[in-house]
């Protein structure tokens, strides 16, 4: 049963895409097959995958079912993971998915062919509650959301739970992870703690830290396991993903 993963928060620029391409390229090197569905209009992870940003007939065709998802999927350097393209139309994905009979399925709709061919689906998701955001609360089974360890950042969490508890049917499961956390910062250290306390069952404690390999991923357009595969991002992604896999 393919078991389908959000990267997701209310807050741009935490990490998520980040953690949606290593997460996924680490769930492929264990033996998985992976699709990874780029959702955001800005196509970074298209991007650090190498691969352009162009979904032919954009995003009204593929929710209205009008383009076969199949024939629109692209092969990456891990043969295991394949990738659905980010698309500048997808910035528009509210108005195509408004345009179609029970909207708040439409991305479920898209991924159900696909379901049987993957073990594992990661959605990259664009920031903000939209009704796409609706879409993938829908068509997810659990909503990864990445924090950076500030008190507007907790926040933004409790603002998802809330949204998620009170207009989801079916809610996903919510786990939160830290993101771009420095140890040496003792409000980090204070609000970490803080939040494994008050919700130790629903955050992982395996933070991914600021750390430059993170960055560079940009540059080296790989994952990090690839390129610093023995450095504390690299370990930090491999704890997260171990962590991620025991709950699923």
């Amino acid at each position: 049963m393919t078991c389908v993963i959000a990267t997701y928060n209310i807050k741009g620029g935490v990490g998520k895409t980040s953690a949606a391409v290593n997460l996924a390229w680490l769930a492929a090197e264990g033996g998985a097959r992976v699709l990874l569905w780029d959702l955001d209009p800005q196509g970074a992870t298209t991007f650090l995958l190498r691969i352009k940003p162009k979904v032919k007939g954009g995003a009204r065709k593929l929710v209205q079912g009008r383009s076969d998802p199949a024939a629109l999927l692209k092969g990456t350097d891990h043969e295991r993971l394949d990738l659905l393209p980010a698309d500048f139309s997808y910035r528009n994905m509210d108005l195509a998915l408004d345009g179609t009979k029970r909207p708040v399925r439409g991305l479920q709709r898209v991924l159900a062919p696909l379901s049987g061919d993957y073990d594992y689906v990661f959605l990259d998701c664009p920031p903000a509650i939209s009704l796409a955001s609706e879409s993938v609360f829908a068509a997810a089974d659990v909503l990864l959301v990445p924090l950076i360890p500030t008190p507007l950042s907790l926040r933004t969490l409790d603002q998802l739970r809330r949204f998620v508890a009170d207009e989801v049917p079916r809610p996903p499961l919510i786990l939160a992870f830290f993101s771009m956390a420095d140890a040496r910062k003792r409000l980090h250290q204070e609000v970490m703690a803080d939040l494994l306390r008050e919700h130790d069952s629903a955050v992982l404690t395996a933070p991914i830290p600021a750390a430059s390999d993170v960055e560079r991923m940009a540059v080296e357009r790989r994952v990090v396991a690839e390129f610093a595969p023995h450095g504390r991002a690299a370990r930090a992604y491999e704890s997260l993903w171990a962590q991620l896999r025991l709950r699923l």
